[in-house]
């Protein structure tokens, strides 16, 4: 299938987890694809290699440290260079820390707010010329349930992707008229190595198995009791960039087993 052919997409964190499902579903449909994210060279490498030589799509990485503003503008203009045009924008990068407020280091609080809010207004502010010379740009920012409810001891990360949900509505407003969208998803609980972190540290603190917190990690918070998979979210991103989500912006969609409808 390539319905994406031609296009560019610039997914952020997408060396791993969700960013690198979605990418690797982009790329199914056709779409050139910026990586970028942390990791080994050797393993970055391969996973470059693994996406254009099943998807026989042009593929390449860079390593921008988003917390940075000119890493971020060197980022999107490598994009272009190298690619062609930044088309699609799928900000997928983020991280958790886990505190009550009073505890909670400011300079994580900072670090977070860098990555997860700032740096997609960054991202976004440099590649809207090129989207608005094109009349053609999706905007997807990856949020959260966290985006629409709270919990404890999440001041943060809930911060931030309520955030978003606000800053990619503001985008979908000024765009209304041209043929670009900005939406956001918003996923439940998805097995990332960011969520097995917390369920191996819960296993740890309440002394029980790593399967038992797992079990007790969604039977909280997600009806289905069954975790959302880095290729559904990727499913639903080349759904939002199809002429039949055109008219589909300034909304969140969620994918989150039920989490939200309680």
């Amino acid at each position: 299938m390539s319905q994406l052919k031609g296009k560019v997409a610039l997914v952020t964190g997408s060396t791993s987890g969700i960013g690198l499902g979605v990418a690797k579903t982009l790329a199914a449909q056709g779409a050139s694809i910026m990586l970028n994210g942390f990791g080994e060279a050797a393993v970055i490498d391969g996973i470059k290699t693994e996406i254009a030589d099943e998807y026989k799509v042009p593929v390449s990485f860079n390593g921008a440290d988003l917390s940075k503003p000119e890493q971020i503008k060197n980022l999107v203009e490598a994009t272009v260079k190298e690619l062609g045009s930044v088309d699609i924008i799928v900000n997928n990068a983020g991280f958790q820390h886990v505190d009550l407020v009073e505890d909670f280091p400011p300079e994580k609080w900072d670090a977070m707010v860098s990555v997860m809010l700032t740096a997609p207004f960054h991202i976004v502010r440099h590649a809207m010329p090129t989207m608005k010379k094109n009349n053609w740009g999706r905007i997807i920012n990856i949020a959260s349930a966290h985006g629409k409810v709270a919990s404890a001891k999440k001041s943060c990360y809930v911060a931030c992707k309520h955030g978003m949900l606000g800053f990619s509505k503001s985008v979908a407003l000024e765009t209304a008229e041209t043929g670009i969208t900005s939406n956001c998803i918003c996923p439940g609980w998805v097995l990332t190595p960011l969520v097995q972190n917390q369920i191996d540290a819960n296993a740890k603190n309440k002394g029980i198995s790593v399967k038992q917190a797992e079990v007790e990690l969604l039977s909280e918070k997600q009806p289905s009791k069954q975790f959302v998979t880095p290729e559904q979210i990727g499913g639903l991103a080349v759904f939002l960039c199809s002429d039949a989500a055109a008219q589909i912006t300034g909304t969140e969609v969620s994918i989150d087993g039920g989490w939200t409808a309680q």
